[in-house]
C-alpha cells in the first residue's frame, strides 16, 4: 500500500523553551520529496516527530502505512552482525536447525526458504556482498550506511524518512543511492544537503522557522524559484523605500504649507480683517483637516515601514554570502606543493600510498576524489606534517591553511572574534570585525562561542579566519568541507572560495560544489593492483 502523512497545525518546542517550528500543515503522499532548510531550524526532529520518538506540543501527525527511518547519525552495535541489524538472527537460527535436521514442527512451519536470497539481494542492491555473521564493526562508516539502507529496504515499508543518507559515502556510494530512490516507487521525505540527490526529488519542501513551502520538482527547479522569490523582494523593497520617501516628503509638505497657513491666519487676526466668530471657525475647519492629513500621513508613513520591512526580511532570507577576499598575490609560476615518489602506510607490510607524486604551481584548483579508504586522509595528514612518508618526499612552499570536517583549527571555548584575533594577529578591531560581517558574523553575532555554532556556521567562521585581509594563505587545504551542511551553507561556502585567489586543494565527494569552486582538476586515488597501495591518477576538470 501507499503511505499517506498528514501533518495538521503541528508545533514543537526544544525541551529548553526554544520554539523550532509551528501550525505546520503538509500532506506527504507517495512521491520523493526533498527536505531542506538552514542547520538547526529542525529537520530531523520533524523526521522524529513523524516516526512518533516524539510528541509536538501541538497538533497532530495521521500516518497511513508502516514508515522505515534512517537517522543521520546511525547509531549501531558494532558488536552486532548483519543478521542483527537486518532482524533476522532468529530467523536464520531457524533455517539452520532445519538444515542440520534438528528443527520441530513449529520451526518447519515458521521456516523462510526464500530468506537467504532475499537477504542477499538487499545487500547487493547496495553493492555489498558480506556475510550475516559479518560483525558491523568490521566494515567502514559508508558500508554501515549502505547496510542500513539496504535493511530498511528489507523491511518493505510503505514510506521512507531517510536523513542525510549519502552522507559518509564516496561518490560510487552516493550514485547507489541515487539510483536506488530513482527506482523507489513509493513515498519518501529525505533530509539531504547532496544537490545531485535533491536534483532527482519531485518535489521539495523548505522548513523555515516560520513554517514550510512546497516547491514542485527537484532542486534546480527549487533554486529558480528562490531567485524570483528574492528578485520580487528587491523590487518590493525598492517600491516601499520609495513610498517611505515620498510619504516623508508629503509629510514635510504638509507641515509647511500648515506653517503658512496658521502665519497667514494669526496676520489677519492681528489686523481685525473679519468677524471674530468666522476667523475661529476657520481656524477651527484648518485644525480638523490639518489633523486628518496628520493621521493619513502617518498611517502611510507606518504601513510603508512595515511593508520595508517586510520586505527587508524576505530579502536577507533569500540572499546568499557575497564575501570579497584580499589577494594572496600567488604568482602563477611559484611553486606551492610537491609530493614526489612518496610511499606510506600504518603498517610495514600494508602501505596505503604507494610511489604517490603530485604538483601544484601557482593558483591551481585541484579535487582529490577517489572511493573510501584508498588514502584520502593519509594524504591529508602527510600535508600537515603529521604522518612521515617512508620514501619519498613531502614539502609545501608556501603558507598554508586546513580547513578539516571538525574545523578542528577553531577553539570552541572562544568566541568567533577571539578566535579571529588568535588567528590572525596584527589586523585591527575594525578589520576584525569587517572580516567577519564579509561571513555573516556582524555586531553581536561575532560574539558566539564556537561550541554553540552549527556545523555551517562553523565552517563560515573558519574561512572568516583563514582569510583574514592582512595575510591570507596562498594554499587552502579542505577535507570533505560540504559535510554535515546545509545547501544554504554550503552556496555560501562556495561564494567565499569563488572569491579567493590562492591555490587550493580539496578533498570533497561533492561533485555539485567542485563544479561551483571552479576545480581547475581533478587527481583520482585508486586500489592499485599489488596489495593495499593505492597511487594517483591525473585528469584535468
Amino acid at each position: 500500500m501507499s503511505a499517506t502523512i498528514a501533518l495538521s497545525r503541528l508545533s514543537y518546542s526544544t525541551p529548553d523553551g526554544r520554539l523550532l517550528f509551528s501550525d505546520i500543515d503538509l500532506t506527504l503522499g507517495p512521491v520523493r520529496t526533498g527536505l531542506v532548510g538552514r542547520n538547526g531550524v529542525g529537520k530531523s526532529t520533524l523526521l522524529r516527530l513523524l516516526y512518533r520518538e516524539l510528541r509536538p506540543n501541538a497538533g497532530s501527525v495521521m500516518l497511513h502505512g508502516r514508515l522505515g527511518f534512517l537517522r543521520q547519525v546511525v547509531q549501531q552495535d558494532l558488536s552486532q552482525t548483519i543478521a542483527d541489524l537486518f532482524g533476522i538472527q532468529a530467523d536464520l537460527a531457524r533455517l539452520s536447525r532445519a538444515e542440520r535436521g534438528e528443527a520441530d514442527a513449529d520451526d518447519l512451519a515458521a521456516a523462510d526458504w526464500t530468506l537467504g536470497a532475499r537477504l542477499d539481494a538487499a545487500l547487493a542492491g547496495f553493492d555489498l556482498r558480506i556475510a550475516p555473521d559479518t560483525l558491523l564493526a568490521s566494515l567502514s562508516g559508508g558500508q554501515r550506511t549502505r547496510a542500513a539502507l539496504a535493511a530498511l529496504t528489507f523491511a518493505e515499508p510503505d514510506f521512507l524518512l531517510l536523513d542525510e543518507p549519502t552522507n559518509n559515502l564516496d561518490r560510487s556510494g552516493r550514485d547507489t543511492v541515487a539510483e536506488w530512490l530513482a527506482n523507489w516507487r513509493k513515498g519518501a521525505l529525505v533530509v539531504s544537503h547532496d544537490r545531485m540527490l535533491l536534483e532527482s526529488m519531485d518535489a521539495i519542501v523548505e522548513l523555515t522557522a516560520s513554517g514550510v513551502s512546497r516547491y514542485g520538482g527537484g532542486w534546480s527547479a527549487y533554486r529558480a524559484q528562490k531567485d524570483l522569490e528574492l528578485a520580487a523582494a528587491e523590487r518590493d523593497l525598492s517600491d516601499a523605500l520609495k513610498e517611505i520617501a515620498a510619504a516623508t516628503r508629503a509629510a514635510q509638505v504638509a507641515s509647511e504649507r500648515k506653517v503658512r497657513k496658521d502665519s497667514a491666519g494669526a496676520r489677519a487676526a492681528a489686523k481685525g480683517g473679519g468677524p471674530r466668530i468666522l476667523l475661529g471657525a476657520r481656524k477651527n475647519r484648518s485644525e480638523v483637516t490639518g489633523g486628518v492629513r496628520a493621521r493619513q500621513l502617518e498611517r502611510r508613513t507606518n504601513d510603508s515601514n512595515a511593508a520595508a520591512a517586510s520586505a527587508r526580511e524576505r530579502v536577507v532570507a533569500n540572499t546568499q554570502l557575497r564575501a570579497a577576499t584580499t589577494s594572496t598575490g600567488l604568482s602563477d609560476d611559484r611553486r606551492v606543493l610537491t609530493v614526489r615518489e612518496v610511499t606510506v602506510g600504518y603498517r610495514a607490510d600494508k602501505p596505503v600510498l604507494r610511489d604517490v607524486s603530485l604538483e601544484i604551481v601557482g593558483p591551481e584548483r585541484v579535487a582529490v576524489v577517489g572511493p573510501n579508504g584508498t588514502g584520502k586522509s593519509t594524504l591529508m595528514r602527510l600535508l600537515l606534517g603529521t604522518l612521515k612518508p617512508w620514501s619519498g618526499e613531502v614539502a609545501v612552499h608556501v603558507p598554508f591553511a586546513m580547513l578539516d570536517q571538525r574545523v578542528s583549527l577553531l577553539d570552541p571555548r572562544t568566541t568567533i572574534l577571539d578566535n579571529f584575533r588568535r588567528i590572525a594577529p596584527g589586523n585591527s578591531e575594525n578589520a576584525c570585525r569587517a572580516s567577519l560581517a564579509r561571513f555573516q558574523f556582524r555586531a553581536n553575532a561575532a560574539l558566539q562561542p564556537v561550541y554553540s555554532l552549527s556545523g555551517g556556521e562553523m565552517l563560515r567562521a573558519g574561512l572568516a579566519c583563514v582569510l583574514s585581509p592582512q595575510a591570507p594563505p596562498a594554499l587552502l587545504i579542505l577535507d570533505e568541507p560540504t559535510n554535515h551542511l546545509d545547501t544554504s551553507s554550503i552556496e555560501a561556502v562556495e561564494e567565499g572560495l569563488s572569491a579567493y585567489d590562492g591555490a587550493l586543494l580539496v578533498v570533497s565527494h561533492d561533485e555539485p560544489f567542485l563544479t561551483a569552486i571552479a576545480i581547475d582538476r581533478r587527481v583520482a586515488l585508486a586500489p592499485n593492483d599489488v596489495g593495499f597501495s593505492h597511487g594517483l591518477s591525473d585528469a584535468s576538470g
